[in-house]
């Protein structure tokens, strides 16, 4: 009797979390301006929760498989946005045996094995996604070169769990959003690659606090995002 509550219990808990994992893919695809896949020639799609370090594909817009991983941590954190796998790549036994590579502007990132087993699960890595060896395996003959990634990190799409003060030498996927506004209104004319690093960019930042009436600094804090029209809504 027990072992059949203990498996009841198991299987509601594994209907609830498929139900809400399915339910964030779609909100993000919707967000991204994406829809569901149906079949073609890849049908998988593969989403990581960077808060519930968790991986989960999709084949054919249906749960195929979930997966514990660990993500980055507090000072290297794991990227977030819509990527898509650039490369493969058997690495040794190093790194676990298999790498897939993502098309990241601002860093080398990836999903891959790990010889620190124990790290899977936890918030550890230095922004790559860490996956057991017996899993990475599996994910890496499955999904082909093209394949999507969506890497979410809060509810606030760009801007994870809530604004940042961005400076120089920080990166990641609000500094992409930051440098596509700023090109939007004729501010920056280099590259988006989700990094503060390059002077046109200082530049530009300097130029629209001027223009906004703000208190000229390098620091992208609350109110320059107000001025760029950044609001986060829940």
């Amino acid at each position: 009797m027990k072992k059949k509550l203990e498996n009841l219990l198991i299987a509601i808990l594994s209907l609830l979390l498929m139900a809400n994992v399915i339910s964030i893919f779609q909100h993000t695809l919707r967000a991204n301006g994406q829809r569901m896949p149906t079949k073609s020639p890849n049908p998988y799609i593969i989403l990581i929760q960077v808060q519930e370090n968790r991986l989960s594909l999709f084949k054919n817009g249906k749960l195929y498989h979930s997966y514990s991983c660990a993500t980055g941590k507090t000072n290297t954190p794991s990227p977030s946005g819509t990527f898509q796998i650039n490369r493969k790549a058997r690495w040794g036994e190093g790194f676990g045996g298999y790498f897939l590579g993502l098309n990241c502007p601002w860093g080398n990132y990836g999903i891959h094995g790990t010889t620190r087993q124990d790290s899977v699960g936890q918030s550890s890595s230095h922004g790559c996604f860490r996956m057991y060896d017996k899993d990475i395996r599996a994910l890496y003959t499955l999904v082909p070169y093209g394949t999507t990634v969506l890497i979410v990190n809060g509810i606030y799409g760009a801007f994870g769990t809530g604004f940042r003060t961005i400076g120089p030498g920080m990166y990641g996927q609000d500094v992409f959003a930051v440098q596509k506004r700023l090109r939007d209104l004729g501010y920056f004319t280099g590259s988006c690659n989700g990094r503060y690093d390059s002077w046109g960019f200082h530049q530009a930042v300097l130029h629209f606090e001027r223009d906004q009436g703000l208190q000229q600094s390098d620091r992208i804090t609350a109110p320059f995002y107000k001025a760029l029209g950044f609001y986060l809504i829940e």
